[in-house]
């Protein structure tokens, strides 16, 4: 006769399954963005370049035989996700916490989260390989166990192509390896720091050699939106930029804490910072390094302004970019939308966005309270939460500096990390230290809320937004 432990594990398992199966049949065949046309269009013509993941276009010409359009990636993004939150939920149960593994699952059906996850896109690629990955590592160790050469393997095929779905990626990957790792902490540290530098070196020659994508100059993004943003703020600052495109750009109001967007091709700066798009990049990083150590102040002014806005806290209600889509981008490649059950759940998730559920820095903070509450605590359960709060940390530190847009989509798995953090290691908090911590996330949303009321509302259209 089963025990009560393994009833309750194959009743979370049931479960899990069953909201796999139910996420498939309403929200198929997944919601298709504009990046998804560019990136299916890219699929279709044979050609890819670089701005978009050229590893998730492959992916998709590689499962492209199994079925019409956006349709197979999304089976695997949602496969990936309820996958990595069954392996927990179900290791969970097992160690007698079913009470936590009911919580994974509510925690997956929250609306922003699942939400979000129906789109197909990079971030939603990055998240469900993430949380498969952590699934299968975090299920061995909360059972007391090491994973095999088989799980060893397949969680790291997860976790590279996490890293080469998303330029921020691996800030988040690199920490939740080394903390997983049987390591001390120099060891941890070794791993967090080379994975990093290893990934940062060889993605460029992945994507073009080995993936064979043409460089679209997407690198070029950060150094440019930076420069641009010393050079409005510094008078005769050395940017490689015209003091009348410098003019243009600040009577314009062209650097935006918002995106880099107005700074594009298509943008009304675009031409002004032609120079810049021209210079060979080696160049222009010197040049946009030289501008950060000659002007710091004006930088971390910029770029404290950026991550405000990405972080949503002192911004207006409806900040652009936060709630997940209601149907497709309209299209001639065939396409399609989810049905009527899925738009009303999107609408759902479009009000909760506005709410502290959508607001990235309060579960910023709330990774911060609970690595603070974990402490030193030891365990099978403190040892994963402490993975996920630094993978959160790490991923989200990583916006201070390499970001040009405020979609809340980027901030996906660090939002998805500290919540399943909190519920695996609740065991391990500190009480006293996690209540403190929530209070100084109470009173972060304070002014947030004020800023909602007070501020203006902002165009709520791409177009609006470009100015």
């Amino acid at each position: 006769m089963p025990s009560p432990r393994d009833r309750a594990m194959r009743a979370i398992g049931g479960g899990m399954f069953a909201c796999w199966a139910l996420t498939l049949a309403v929200f198929r065949p997944g919601f298709a963005m504009f990046d998804t046309l560019v990136q299916y269009r890219q699929l279709l013509s044979g050609q890819f370049d670089d701005w978009h993941p050229p590893a998730m276009a492959r992916a998709w010409q590689a499962l492209a035989p199994l079925g019409h359009g956006q349709a197979p990636l999304f089976v695997v993004q949602v496969t990936f996700y309820w996958l990595g939150i069954a392996l927990l939920a179900m290791a969970l149960a097992r160690g007698g916490r079913w009470r936590a593994g009911v919580a994974l699952g509510l925690i997956a059906l929250l609306p922003p989260f699942l939400g979000w996850q129906m789109a197909v896109l990079k971030d939603a690629q990055m998240a469900g390989a993430l949380l498969a990955a952590t699934g299968v590592i975090g299920a061995y160790r909360l059972g007391g166990a090491r994973p095999g050469a088989l799980g060893w393997v397949g969680a790291g095929l997860l976790l590279l192509y996490a890293v080469l779905v998303r330029a921020n990626a691996v800030f988040a990957v690199a920490p939740l390896v080394a903390m997983l790792v049987p390591l001390g902490w120099r060891g941890r540290v070794a791993v967090a720091l080379g994975g990093m530098v290893a990934a940062i070196a060889l993605s460029p020659a992945i994507n073009h050699r080995i993936f064979g994508a043409a460089d679209s100059g997407v690198v070029r993004t950060q150094p440019i939106y930076d420069l641009a943003a010393i050079a409005v703020r510094v008078p005769g600052a050395a940017t490689g930029l015209a003091p009348g495109a410098v003019m243009q750009m600040r009577a314009r109001g062209c650097v935006k804490p918002y995106f880099w967007d107005s700074l594009s091709d298509s943008g009304p700066c675009g031409g002004d910072v032609a120079p810049l798009v021209a210079m060979p990049p080696a160049k222009l990083e010197l040049l946009w390094a030289g501008a950060i150590v000659s002007h710091p102040l004006a930088y971390a002014v910029h770029r404290l302004a950026h991550l405000n806005s990405t972080m949503r806290w002192l911004v207006p209600y409806r900040w652009p970019g936060a709630a997940p889509p209601l149907m497709s981008e309209r299209n001639d490649l065939g396409l399609g939308s989810p049905g009527r059950v899925a738009r009303a759940w999107q609408r759902l998730a479009g009000y909760a966005v506005e709410t502290p559920l959508g607001w990235p820095f309060a579960w910023l903070g709330l990774a911060l309270a609970g690595l603070v509450a974990l402490g030193r605590s030891e365990g099978r359960a403190a040892e994963v939460a402490r993975a996920l709060f630094v993978s959160a940390l790490g991923g989200e530190a990583s916006f201070a500096v390499v970001s040009i847009a405020s979609d809340l989509r980027y901030h996906l798995w660090m939002m998805m990390a500290a919540a399943i953090g909190v519920a695996i290691g609740w065991p391990a908090l500190d009480r006293r230290r996690w209540r403190i911590g929530v209070a100084l996330v109470a009173l972060a949303c304070i002014p947030a809320i004020a800023a909602r009321i007070a501020l203006p509302l902002p165009p709520q259209t791409y177009a609006g937004m470009l100015g």
